[in-house]
């Protein structure tokens, strides 16, 4: 890591809230429909107050949510598309033609993340990976930014912020959507 030795400002937020209805109860086939199609939909206009900030620098995730949350508060600004950011996708557990609630699936398939159990495509040891990789590249760049990325990977994200020596003030168990944490280093 290259760190310039000023002090860097980065915006992390949770993408806007997504117009999508989720069922209670599924199947595993139609879990994994669902959370397709939430990757697919749209989502509501944003308005957002950022302290002031040089809006030149905001990275994305590839997913379209992040992009459209973008477009919404910047306009056509430059936006820094990147992987490192996705969400940590989500499938069923396992095969199931029994209808059982969503809490479920969602609970069952982030312990299998937890535990890196290869029915996810992706388990924690590979998200933290992502999670570092992007903040050295942030840290190399030495500019502020803003990072418009997901609700569950922000956990991951803002840990590899603080082992990198960045602080924040608040951290939540859950972030709601448009919700946003600045680090500082």
């Amino acid at each position: 890591m290259t760190y310039s030795g000023g002090i860097v400002k980065v915006i992390i937020m949770r993408h806007s809230r997504v117009k999508y209805i989720w069922k209670k109860w599924y199947t595993s086939d139609e879990f994994d429909k669902a959370c397709k199609e939430y990757d697919r939909a749209f989502v509501e206009h944003t308005e957002q107050n950022f302290p002031d900030f040089n809006y030149k620098n905001i990275y994305i995730s590839s997913l379209s949510r992040s992009k459209e949350t973008a477009i919404n508060i910047f306009g056509q600004a430059y936006l820094r598309q990147t992987e490192l950011i996705d969400e940590v996708a989500l499938r069923s557990a396992f095969d199931s033609k029994i209808r059982l609630p969503l809490w479920f699936w969602n609970f069952a398939g982030r312990i299998q993340w937890l535990f890196n159990i290869e029915r996810q495509s992706e388990g924690r040891f590979n998200t933290k990976k992502r999670a570092k990789s992007f903040v050295n590249m942030l840290c190399r760049d030495g500019k502020d930014a803003i990072v418009i990325t997901h609700g569950f990977f922000m956990h991951t994200l803002l840990n590899a912020f603080k082992n990198n020596g960045f602080r924040y003030d608040k951290a939540n168990v859950h972030y709601k959507t448009g919700s946003y944490v600045v680090v500082e280093k």
